[in-house]
This record gives structure tokens, sequence and C-alpha cells, in this order.
């Protein structure tokens, strides 16, 4: 009779641990997707990294722009030539003497 209580008990014992164990397990786990989905989580990690590509790449477009705008600045600056042709191509200037003829495209 002794025998099978302290067998009950150290069974006993045993499923309270492993319900503790479980409990924290279950816990932890749901800590853990709380914060992943959470508003710092996983999703605003996504949508914060997808938006610095993009402004990344609006970076180096911007870059090039500039990098074409200073040398028509350049151009503009130390060539006659160049100031003629945009006058031309751009305004639709002509010397006094010249005629323009315009094709539709």
């Amino acid at each position: 009779m002794k025998g099978s209580l302290l067998q009950r008990q150290v069974i006993s014992e045993r499923k309270k641990r492993r319900l503790v164990f479980y409990t924290l397990f279950v816990v932890a786990f749901l800590y853990i997707v709380v914060n992943l989905v959470g508003d710092n989580g996983l999703f605003k990690y996504l949508e914060l990294r997808n938006k610095k590509i993009s402004i990344e790449a609006e970076i180096t477009l911007l870059i090039e722009e500039n990098k074409r705008l200073r040398s028509q600045i350049e151009a503009f600056r130390g060539d006659p030539f160049y100031i003629e042709k945009q006058a031309r191509e751009d305004l639709g200037l002509a010397r006094p003497d010249e005629y323009i003829f315009e094709y539709e495209k």
C-alpha cells in the first residue's frame, strides 16, 4: 500500500512538472508570436525594409540626374555651341535668315 501511494505521488509530481513545462512553453511561444506580429514585429520590419530599398533606388536616380544636370550646367557655362543647340531644340529659335520646318510624328 505504501509503495503504490509513493508511486502515485511520483506520477502526480511528473504530471505537475509536465503541466508547468508545457504552460511555460505555450506562454513563451505566444510571447514570441505576439512580438513577431505586433506593431514593431516582423511585418513592420519587412515594410520598412521595402521602403528603404525604394528610397535607396530613388536616391540613386537622383544622384544620376544631379550628375547629368551638373554636366549640362558646365556645358552652358563654357560652350556657346551647346547654348545655341539648346536654344534651337528646346525653344525653337532660329537665326534671322533661317527657316524652321517642323514635321509631325
